[in-house]
């Protein structure tokens, strides 16, 4: 069964089972639960991660820490990665480049994951992160990755 979900400029279609793998496996991640992150988008290709900002999340200026804006588009784009990877391959971060280019500052911050070159061993995505203020989105990261598909590899 396929899915097909609207949004902004147009519709992505993915199956339902591949959402679902991707919703189980966020559902594990104790960290994204720590820092009360959400996914809010599956979609073939692309995710989103909201996340609220609260004062166990900033640093020493209030903002949100660089860290935790690190780890919320890690997984937005290997989440990504995870809509096109094989069935019953799970992924894992190779390496990863982010420019901070704001402070994470704003109610709440949004990040989008999106796959550029998907393949059977490793896929190349990218993230941008946005500070939510006032309704306005700020761009404050972005960020390439590459992540490994491994084949025959279940999660825990």
């Amino acid at each position: 069964m396929r899915v097909t979900i609207a949004e902004g400029e147009g519709a992505s279609t993915i199956d339902a089972q591949v959402a679902e793998r991707v919703r189980a496996s966020f559902a594990r991640q104790n960290a994204m639960r720590l820092i009360r992150a959400r996914l809010a988008l599956v979609a073939h290709g692309r995710t989103e991660i909201h996340l609220p900002h609260w004062d166990g999340l900033e640093q020493q200026h209030g903002f949100i820490h660089g860290g935790v804006v690190g780890m919320i588009a890690d997984s937005a784009a290997g989440y990504a990665a995870m809509t096109v990877a094989a069935p019953g391959a799970s992924v894992l971060t190779v390496e990863y480049k982010m420019n901070l280019l704001a402070p994470a500052d704003g109610e709440y911050l949004v990040a989008r994951g999106a796959v550029v070159r998907p393949g059977r061993t490793l896929i190349v995505t990218r993230a941008e992160v946005f500070a939510i203020r006032d309704g306005q989105e700020i761009l404050c990261a972005l960020m390439q990755q590459t992540i490994m598909a491994m084949h025959g590899k279940e999660e825990k």
